[in-house]
Formats: structure tokens, sequence, C-alpha cells
């Protein structure tokens, strides 16, 4: 029995978070230059989208490009934004049709702007799709967003808009590049690496992790089948107790 047919689609997680980690090594371990391993990488995350859509999950966000990427090599760096425009246009056609909607969370106004014009135009035409979110973190940090969202706050603290008493979960929450979406319920990092290196902090407070060794261009949708079923046999007590559960 496949993971997929072992899944209750009653408990679907809303929103599944992916680390997509692993594609130099993958490259590395074929002899390649690390950019095929990125180019590779694309069809993963095709797979996967079609995957969560196909099962009904409502949010899925990907760690697409991290603020610290921008220190890889320039090389790399150029390469993965070329591959950022390319894709988007080669993908309209699986938003369209599988009536995903487009979202882009980070600092988007430090992506080229050919990549901004591209991102831009795909958020544009697929806004009205309602059966699936998908979030591309871009130049994403969550450090840089909670600082942000703070100066923002304490912004309307002194401008005399919001009182420092009403401060609260649903405040922040607001002033988060995420205000729009839940929270994230399963956060998957693939690779073997156990790290969170800096991702929706604040919005995993409460998710389950789970970790794979499987490098990203070789994850596939029973591989996020399989951490999804193993997410549905976990106890969440959000911390509460067991008794108190049942």
């Amino acid at each position: 029995m496949s993971f997929k047919e072992k899944i209750n689609l009653e408990v679907l997680p809303k929103h599944i978070a992916i680390i997509m980690d692993g594609n130099g090594r993958w490259a590395k371990n074929q002899g390649f230059l690390r950019a095929v391993g990125h180019e590779k990488g694309t069809k993963a995350v095709r797979d996967v989208v079609e995957g969560c859509a196909e099962i009904g999950v409502e949010n899925l966000t990907l760690y697409a490009f991290s603020t610290e990427n921008w220190n890889r090599p320039k090389m790399e760096v150029d390469t993965l934004m070329k591959l950022l425009v390319s894709s988007l246009k080669k993908e309209i056609k699986t938003l369209q049709d599988n009536d995903i909607k487009l979202n882009a969370i980070g600092l988007i106004s430090s992506l080229p702007k050919k990549a901004q014009k591209e991102l831009s135009e795909v958020i544009e035409k697929t806004r009205s799709n309602s059966r699936m979110t998908l979030t591309l973190a871009l130049s994403y940090g969550s450090r840089e967003e909670l600082i942000h969202a703070v100066k923002s706050i304490a912004e309307k603290v002194k401008n005399e808009d919001i009182s420092l008493n009403a401060i609260d979960e649903s405040v922040i929450n607001k002033h988060l590049y995420t205000q729009n979406l839940p929270d994230v319920d399963l956060l998957i990092r693939t690779s073997g690496e156990k790290r969170i290196s800096n991702f929706l902090l604040w919005q995993i407070a409460y998710a389950e992790l789970f970790f794979t060794k499987i490098l990203w261009p070789d994850y596939r949708r029973e591989n996020l089948f399989e951490a999804i079923y193993n997410y549905q046999n976990r106890e969440r007590r959000f911390g509460k107790t067991s008794e108190q559960l049942s």
C-alpha cells in the first residue's frame, strides 16, 4: 500500500513548509556543477506542488532563496535567478491547470528586475485561483521579517495608531509577510540536515518537524505523502497533556 492510500484526507495539514536542501550535494555526487542540481530540483518542485494539490493541501510554502544565499558565489546566484525566471514561465500552465495561486514573501525588491517582473506577472495571472496557495520564500530570512514587523508596530505605537497594551499575537501576525497564511503544521527538510535555517521561526512555533536524508532533486510526491502520513500519526498537544486531549 502506498503512503497516499494510507493518508487520512480529513486531517491534512493546512500549511506545509519545505526547506528544499541538497541540490548542490546531489550535483557533486553525480559529478556535475551545482547549477545542474538546482535545475534538477525544479522537477521535484513540480511533482511536490502537484502532489499537494492532488490530495487537497491548502497551503504550501517553499524556501526557494534565503537572505543568506546572496553570499554564495556570484555564478551560482546568477544561475538561480535565471532559473527562477525560466521556471516561472514554464510552470504557469501547471499552476493554472491545478488552480493554484502563486504568492511570494521576502525582500522581493532585492531580486533582479527581470525576476521581479516575471514573478509579478505570474502572481497576477493566478490571483483568482483557489485550490491551493503556493508561496515562494525569496530573499527571505525570518529574523529580517521579525525586525520588519517590530519596526512597523513600533511606528504605529509612536503615531498612536495602536496602544502598547494592544500588541498581541494577532497584531504581530498581521505585520508578518505571511499575514494571509495559517501557521505551519508540518515543516519538512530534505538532505539529512536538521536545522531550521532562519525559516518561518514565528510561524513554526507548534509545527511538526520531519527530516529526511533524501536530496531535494530526488524528492517526489510519494516522499511528501510519507511525511504527511507520519504527521498524522503524531499527537499534537499544543502544550496540553495527552489526557486533556482525550
